[in-house]
């Protein structure tokens, strides 16, 4: 299967919002919520994309010639690549009735553990969706990531067990959700965090937490502060503040700020295997990739995703070798260039 085959498929099942468009960059659905879109004027989904482009490769060839090395080490988890698919809940509302949350966790998250990286998951107004992502993840033997919504304490805590349970080796928290509405109207309140509130979080969990949706050097350096141990530098693909920065703007800014202290990972437009290189020599750790993962499984199921995973691994290591690095480790800012 080809993932033009993919995203073929794709088209005639997922729904009226995404359009399983060629390059994934934010055009098309632009300010459609529900949906893959982004908030307000929609500029932001748009803005993430474009600004990965506008970072270019240097290429150098006189190296050593070698099958580039694209593990990398996580948590003391050893997984084949740098990226890992993002965190999606609520799946018939934004992308079709093909897949529940049940079915699409189970295809997302085991395709990935056999293919060497890990799935982050979604979470819900609906409780069930933390259950299916948990339980996906627990069958995978703990390879994958829970993510969960800022909600009030009660509902974290109790999502946090259902997190022990599964044996996940991390759990996040996208704190930029904050911005969503249903958080918002909860009763008691539920949205953005204290760094004392985080770092009960971050107790409770019992595993290595990451901290999802920072946009700032100050946001960086509270989540060091409230114990996380990584961050994602993202804006939520868009979805919850019109007229944000695009990651790949600040994405270096906040990696030299950190200088190694947590890991960084970012998302928000990454669609090659060359931008997953090129954030990663700006900085980052790893990256985070949502929309197309979702295409990949209502295109392909398991066999989309696989296609999918070793496409933009064929990208990352075809830029690794042209520009000279033979590992992660080797890859360096001086290796891009940003307009």
């Amino acid at each position: 299967m080809t993932y033009n085959e993919v995203l073929e498929q794709a088209r005639g099942c997922i729904g009226k919002y995404c359009k399983a468009c060629p390059v994934c960059n934010g055009k098309a659905c632009s300010n459609q919520i529900p949906g893959p879109g982004a908030k307000g004027s929609g500029d932001n989904a748009i803005r993430n994309f474009d600004k990965w482009q506008s970072v270019r490769l240097n290429m150098d060839t006189i190296c050593e010639n070698v099958a580039p090395d694209t593990t990398i080490e996580l948590f003391g988890k050893k997984f084949k690549y740098p990226f890992f698919a993002a965190p999606v809940g609520a799946v018939n509302l934004h992308y079709g009735d093909k897949y529940n949350d049940m079915e699409y966790n189970n295809v997302l998250v085991a395709s990935c553990a056999e293919a060497g990286i890990a799935a982050f998951t979604g979470d819900g107004t609906d409780s069930q969706v933390m259950e299916y992502a948990t339980n996906a993840i627990k069958k995978a033997g703990g390879t994958g990531v829970p993510t969960i919504k800022p909600w009030n304490m009660d509902i974290i805590k109790a999502k946090l067990a259902l997190a022990k349970d599964s044996g996940a080796f991390a759990v996040a928290m996208d704190i930029d959700a904050a911005g969503l509405p249903f958080l918002k109207n909860m009763t008691p309140p539920a949205g953005s965090k204290t760094v004392s509130e985080l770092k009960e979080i971050v107790k409770e969990a019992g595993v290595p937490f990451i901290v999802k949706g920072v946009m700032t050097v100050n946001g960086a350096l509270k989540a060091i502060e409230a114990g996380a141990s990584a961050i994602v530098v993202s804006n939520h693909g868009g979805r919850v503040l019109d007229q944000c920065s695009a990651t790949a703007e600040v994405l270096e800014e906040i990696c030299k700020a950190v200088d190694g202290r947590i890991k960084v990972f970012v998302d928000g437009g990454i669609r090659s295997g060359s931008d997953v290189f090129k954030a990663l020599a700006l900085g980052a750790d790893g990256v985070l990739i949502c929309r197309p993962f979702v295409v990949s499984v209502f295109g392909g199921g398991a066999e989309g995703v696989n296609c999918y995973i070793e496409k933009i691994a064929g990208e990352l290591k075809d830029t690794m070798a042209m520009c000279g690095a033979a590992s992660l480790k080797d890859i360096t800012r001086d290796m891009v260039t940003v307009r």
